[in-house]
């Protein structure tokens, strides 16, 4: 189970850095995709994004580090909130 919730976690970490990147510079994106669609078809390095999808790739990046972000969050919660159950569980024995 720990390894699931070290996977869980790095998946999020990784999913906000990309996110960030997304946001900020959206251009990578489109050479990246460029390269990948480069390889099945021809010409596609004369390919140009319009303003309109570098401003959805923002928006795109925007909700990828809300969403990592809050599941983040709320993983730390539940290891704060399963710590406090131990805590309980012992208090509780001790009575």
């Amino acid at each position: 189970m720990i390894d699931r919730q070290k996977s869980r976690t790095f998946g999020a970490a990784f999913v906000l850095l990309q996110g960030v990147v997304t946001a900020l510079f959206p251009q990578i994106s489109t050479k990246i995709t460029k390269r990948m669609i480069g390889k099945n078809f021809d010409n596609a390095s004369q390919l140009e994004a319009k303003p309109t999808y570098l401003r959805q790739l923002r928006a795109l990046g925007v909700g990828m580090v809300a969403a990592a972000g809050t599941d983040l969050l709320l993983q730390s919660r539940e290891q704060t909130d399963d710590g406090q159950d131990e805590v309980d569980e012992e208090a509780a024995g001790d009575e």
